[in-house]
């Protein structure tokens, strides 16, 4: 009878701990707050002010998912921080990706602005009009996109990598797109979800 209710408490510890790690989610919110911070900088805009991430105010949304299990947490103690994790973008592949794009952004303007490039809506950038560029200048715009897409895709990989979600790649990518996209200048080129091309 006793290893019967030992065995019935290791279930429910169990059951409970599984209803917890089941709730890990990916952050969008925080998510879109650290493209936004990056593609602003890459792009040369000012930063806004925003909440840092001890204010706890930001958390209350998880928190209040856990109220009822909140008491095992000394059975499962990694499991809510593991549900309301902080988005970390700040490790040194990441800041050095971004500083090599926003070296390479003041090369890349020009080509935005005569419609020559733009954002596709897959986070890179495309060429749209090669036409729009002088022949001697096409193999450098060319090498340029390049360079500049293979850093985006290791960019998001590794924001994925550092917040220990290697899969969250495809959401990285997903809010990066639109990020791109919101704070392009006007004038300058996008694809659309269809991949037809669009000016802002």
């Amino acid at each position: 009878m006793k290893s019967l209710r030992l065995a019935a408490f290791a279930f429910g510890v169990l059951f409970l701990a599984a209803c917890v790690t089941i709730n890990i989610y990916f952050p969008a919110a925080e998510a879109q707050q650290a493209a936004e911070e990056i593609v602003k900088d890459i792009l040369g805009k000012e930063k806004v002010d925003k909440p840092g991430k001890d204010d706890q105010s930001m958390r209350l949304p998880g928190r209040h998912q856990f109220i009822v299990i909140n008491p095992l947490e000394w059975l499962i103690p990694s499991a809510q921080a593991a549900a309301t994790p902080d988005f970390n973008i700040n490790t040194p592949t990441v800041r050095k990706l971004q500083a090599a794009m926003k070296q390479r952004h003041g090369a890349l303007v020009a080509f935005y602005k005569n419609g020559a490039i733009g954002f596709t809506n897959k986070a890179l950038v495309g060429v749209r009009q090669q036409s729009a560029v002088p022949l001697k200048q096409r193999s450098h715009l060319k090498k340029l996109v390049a360079a500049e897409n293979r850093e985006r895709n290791q960019l998001y990989q590794e924001i994925a990598k550092a917040n220990g979600h290697p899969e969250w790649e495809t959401d990285v990518r997903n809010i990066f797109a639109r990020t791109w996209i919101k704070e392009a200048a006007a004038g300058w080129w996008y694809q659309d979800a269809g991949g037809n091309w669009k000016q802002k």
